[in-house]
């Protein structure tokens, strides 16, 4: 499928060039094969140990190595990621994982948040010191935390009270290039864990987001402790808990972008000059479609299972996937994980070629996926009837799964006002083209050429 050509006088349609571009649905063979090996290890790895790891909270470990032993964990896979020109690898990963079990899933790749965060906001020296710390080499398995959220800034990432404060020399007063933080996080994924920590503290709260700074917590530091354990619904394989952070001093070079780099960033908000969005909130806008494959998984699992299950059953009305109410659920729910993973793939594709979401594609492609997981997963125990809600019954968990994808990463009433606020942005972007471009328009015909672009 196809779309040419461009407008006769070259402008820009709601904030995108439009040039010649191919759009080309049907995945590569390299994307085929590496679908197919995410699935057999969905399979023969994370479904076996599914259930156990889900009925005891504990970390699974196993599936972990045996990812990293089928190439699907670490800095190599991190590099195969970035190698795929269309942006897919990532979010095909994420789908097939979270088919075989969220929680596992999650726990396999949520260092990849923590790398994300890293990879975001620090030098390239740091890149490449703190980036393999987050998954280890070989047989020795290492993980990341991405700590953001906490008690009362959750999606309001401005709102952060942990502290990160210069340490001075008591005697004289003098700055040691050190930092000191304060402050606790809830909800981290590898919390307790992880071997690095990389935390987002408030420089100064008179700034809000642009006040902020990220830095790099290495296991082990004094302060820095494990708070409470969560005892969660579901994504019960992957650990989350509070870290603690008591007076946790470390040297200047674990402040991810450097010094001077804050400074001049702290500087352009004191003197009230624009600036970008915050670290945290950047590094969410990449991994944004990845969460949304991830909800993906979920769906399809249910969906699929509900598929099988009803085959052969019959009640007085005759087989039930013959029956025409069913097959109205059924279809519903596979046409909104088609749409959902349409959403997906093209925020991923988005992402990997430099296109600005300007119309909130990447909170978009969260927020349907989300909310079809929820959706999806509820519909299909409704059709199933009262079995569903036995523990021995897998809609139950995937149920269970579903609900925090409607959470973590920005509430879906959070995309649904990133997502209304943008799309208002660029609309005036585009009224502001037209104003511009139109044919003998002087300031004072602004308004006017504004409406008439409108009614159009």
């Amino acid at each position: 499928m196809t779309r040419g050509g461009s407008p006769p006088d070259g402008r820009s349609r709601r904030g995108l060039i439009w040039r010649q571009i191919t759009v080309n649905f049907q995945l590569t063979d390299e994307q085929i094969e590496f679908q197919q090996r995410c699935h057999s290890f969905a399979v023969e790895v994370i479904r076996p140990l599914a259930k156990q790891h889900d009925r005891e909270q504990t970390v699974p470990w196993e599936a972990i190595k045996a990812a990293r032993d089928w190439g699907l964990h670490g800095t190599d896979f991190l590099m195969k990621m970035g190698s795929d020109p269309e942006g897919l690898f990532g979010v095909i990963y994420a789908e097939e994982l979270h088919w075989g079990c969220a929680g596992i899933a999650l726990a396999i790749s949520a260092s990849s948040l923590a790398a994300a965060g890293i990879a975001a906001s620090g030098t390239p020296e740091q890149v490449d010191r703190w980036v393999p710390e987050c998954f280890g080499t070989g047989d020795d398995i290492k993980l990341g935390a991405y700590a953001v959220t906490e008690a009362g800034a959750g999606s309001d990432v401005k709102s952060l009270r942990t502290t990160a404060t210069l340490a001075t020399h008591g005697g004289t007063g003098e700055a040691t290039g050190e930092w000191i933080l304060n402050g606790t996080k809830v909800f981290i994924s590898n919390g307790g864990i992880a071997d690095v920590n990389v935390v987002v503290a408030t420089v100064d709260p008179q700034l809000g987001h642009r006040g902020q700074a990220s830095f790099i917590v290495p296991k082990g530091t004094p302060g820095l402790s494990q708070g409470k354990k969560e005892d969660k619904i579901g994504i019960r394989a992957s650990q989350t808990t509070e870290v603690v952070l008591e007076n946790c001093r470390i040297p200047g070079e674990n402040l991810l972008g450097g010094r001077e780099k804050l400074d001049r960033k702290l500087e352009r908000a004191r003197s009230g000059q624009r600036g970008g969005s915050s670290n945290a909130l950047a590094t969410f806008e990449i991994t944004r479609p990845m969460v949304g494959a991830s909800a993906l998984g979920i769906a399809r699992a249910a969906y699929e299972w509900t598929l099988d299950h009803l085959e052969g059953k019959s009640d007085e009305h005759g087989p039930l996937a013959e029956q025409q109410r069913v097959q109205q659920v059924l279809a519903d729910v596979a046409t909104e994980i088609e749409a959902a993973r349409l959403l997906v793939w093209r925020a991923a594709w988005m992402g990997r070629n430099g296109v600005p979401m300007t119309g909130g594609q990447g909170s978009m492609s969260k927020l349907k996926a989300g909310d079809v997981a929820m959706w999806a997963t509820t519909t299909l125990m409704d059709l199933v009837g009262e079995a569903a809600i036995s523990t021995d019954c897998p809609l139950e968990k995937y149920f269970r799964d579903a609900k925090i994808y409607q959470l973590f990463e920005g509430t879906a009433q959070v995309q649904r006002l990133v997502i209304a606020r943008m799309q208002r942005a660029e609309r005036r972007s585009a009224l502001a083209d037209v104003v511009e471009q139109a044919p003998g328009s002087a300031p004072g015909d602004e308004a006017e050429a504004a409406q008439q672009a409108a009614a159009a």
